[in-house]
């Protein structure tokens, strides 16, 4: 057709509302759709950069819609929006690119991108200009512009994993990082919210901590745009994961700007960002003492009312790693948080669970805490989340419920209060996870210190379960196992019963773990375990004494005397069998 009747028909187009759903559905169903992406395909040298800029410009406009997404990947549109990135035209380009990053909002687009070369392209279109200067030539700011809306594109792709890992090959990294450097927020946004995307995979992470980002995203936690300071905060909790990543952003001042945004409790996707990143950045006791400073642990207290489940989670997750120091949890206390904390034990949110369980289990190590838990019927709460499914509640209650047992003042009857919690907690021990296995192996040991349980216990069957589990290689399950096989020896006809079970010769190799505690647990159990003569015979064909005459040897005093204890009765026995043999 007439090239010049096309732009004059693209421009009359353009007068219209592209913003209105009705003007982007007629022009679908006017066959105009396709005309636009015809008009991307021109070979005309006249009218192809007028009809490119035309087409694209509206294309933009109404690539909004959802609907309009869809068609325009139906009809072919991405292949040749990835081929005229190469365009020399930098408007072509950037509306180009643009354009791409409202298509590429579902995924069967972006694996369009990716398979026809556009990703490369996209971190190309990034090496235009040097980042810095604030304000620019207009050349450069055409060229800040291009780099804008590849971010953007890129963005949008990076919510396939696979198009994560196009974008680290395709040189993507150091030139986010380059970008990440600039002060303009529109660009900004668009290379954070890449990076934020990006950093659920580990090879970005380390990127982000290697490169040197941590501290400009730290910086940009001050910004005055909320979006920027959301990305900023949902990168930081995603990379904080790693120790010398929560080191980083300490050291760059980024703790006092987070503590500071809690104060933003209106916007939630950045209250969920930035708590996240507090809940991370909390695992490094360093840290917690800055969040102390900043009355953070005060403000997150605050938060535990009135908020949707993503940041209670979060908040929940970070006081419980402030939990783990006694001036914290009196702070907790006193700023009221334990009845909130408690209520949150009967939420459906699994993630939500697992950390209350975590906070309020920390919490309970205090006995005036555990004197208020008690009170809400904390213990209840977290006994009755032993029948939740998931693995990580259940372990969580039962690792909380251990200081429960500690710190309540009659913790016999207390338990026996709950109906059919102890069979309940026996029959865990038939769970095949390890973390589930420990916990529950810890709650028995409390629970056993207590006659009357442990005799209930022993009659729903806990011995054979325990002596069942005595073949593991977790160093984690040896130690509380054989704590909990200690205790219940407490009730003398247990001894035997755990020798008739085959529990002793597994615990005699526990003795070659490299760690101090199972040694230290193994061998109180191991003393416990020789009050019986076949328990000893069995001790002594796996060769415990050569390993025991090592632990007498330890600077660690209940390891010597609980060693020396057991190698005095296997002496004790061989005295006595000596003596009826010979007289």
């Amino acid at each position: 057709g007439n090239p010049t009747a096309t732009v004059i028909a693209l421009c009359a187009m353009r007068d219209f509302n592209l913003a209105q759903e009705t003007c982007q559905l007629a022009i679908r169903d006017t066959g105009c759709l396709e005309v636009l992406i015809n008009l991307l395909d021109t070979d005309e040298i006249r009218c192809q950069a007028s009809s490119f800029i035309g087409s694209l410009k509206i294309l933009k406009e109404i690539s909004q819609n959802t609907l309009i997404r869809h068609a325009i990947a139906d009809l072919g549109g991405l292949e040749l929006m990835v081929k005229i990135l190469d365009s020399p035209d930098r408007d072509i380009k950037y509306l180009a690119a643009e354009t791409i990053a409202n298509v590429s909002r579902f995924k069967q687009a972006r694996e369009i991108v990716r398979q026809h070369g556009g990703i490369k392209r996209l971190v190309g279109l990034l090496e235009c200009i040097s980042v810095g200067p604030t304000s620019l030539t207009s050349t450069q700011a055409k060229d800040a512009e291009i780099a804008r809306c590849a971010a953007l594109a890129l963005w949008s792709c990076s919510k396939s994993t696979k198009n994560k890992e196009a974008i680290r090959k395709a040189g993507g990294i150091p030139l986010l990082a380059r970008w990440l450097k600039c002060s303009h927020a529109d660009i900004l946004t668009p290379v954070v919210g890449t990076l934020q995307e990006c950093a659920s995979e580990l090879s970005y992470r380390l990127a982000i901590r290697t490169e040197g980002m941590i501290e400009n995203l730290v910086k940009n936690l001050s910004s005055e745009h909320e979006e920027l300071q959301m990305h900023c905060a949902s990168a930081i909790f995603k990379c904080a994961e790693d120790k010398e990543t929560r080191d980083l952003v300490r050291q760059h001042g980024g703790l006092q700007p987070l503590s500071v945004l809690l104060g933003n409790s209106e916007n939630k996707k950045l209250l969920e960002a930035v708590t996240g990143a507090i809940w991370k950045c909390a695992i490094s006791r360093e840290n917690v003492s800055k969040f102390r400073e900043y009355k953070a642990i005060e403000a997150l207290v605050g938060l535990l009312t009135d908020q949707p489940e993503e940041v209670l989670v979060n908040v929940v997750g970070a006081l419980a790693e402030c939990c783990q120091e006694q001036i914290n949890r009196t702070v907790i206390c006193k700023c009221g948080g334990i009845p909130p904390l408690v209520k949150l034990l009967t939420g459906m949110d699994q993630t939500l669970l697992v950390n209350a369980t975590r906070a309020v289990g920390a919490c309970a190590t205090e006995p005036e805490n555990m004197m208020i838990i008690d009170r809400l019927d904390g213990v209840r709460l977290l006994w009755s989340l032993l029948k939740n499914p998931n693995p990580d509640v259940q372990a969580g209650a039962a690792w909380a419920i251990c200081p429960c047992i500690e710190n309540a003042k009659d913790a016999g009857e207390m338990v026996r209060s709950f109906v059919g919690g102890l069979e309940l907690i026996v029959n865990l021990l038939k769970s095949e996870n390890n973390e589930v296995l420990a916990s529950v192996c810890a709650a028995i040991t409390n629970i056993a210190k207590d006659e009357e349980n442990l005799a209930i216990m022993t009659d729903y069957g806990v011995i054979p379960l325990l002596s069942k589990l005595a073949n593991t290689n977790n160093d984690k399950l040896r130690r509380h196992l054989a704590e909990a096989i200690s205790q219940c020896c407490m009730l003398g006809s247990n001894i035997a019963t755990f020798g008739e079970n085959k529990a002793v010769a597994p615990l005699v190799r526990y003795l070659k773990s490299n760690d101090p505690s199972v040694h230290r647990a193994t061998a109180e159990a191991l003393y416990q375990l020789s009050e019986d003569p076949n328990n000893i015979i069995t001790m002594h064909e796996n060769g415990v004494v050569k390993l025991l005459l090592v632990m007498v040897g330890s600077p660690e005093e209940t390891l010597q005397e609980a060693a020396a204890g057991c190698l005095q009765n296997i002496r004790r026995l061989a005295l006595a069998i000596d003596k009826a043999k010979y007289g």
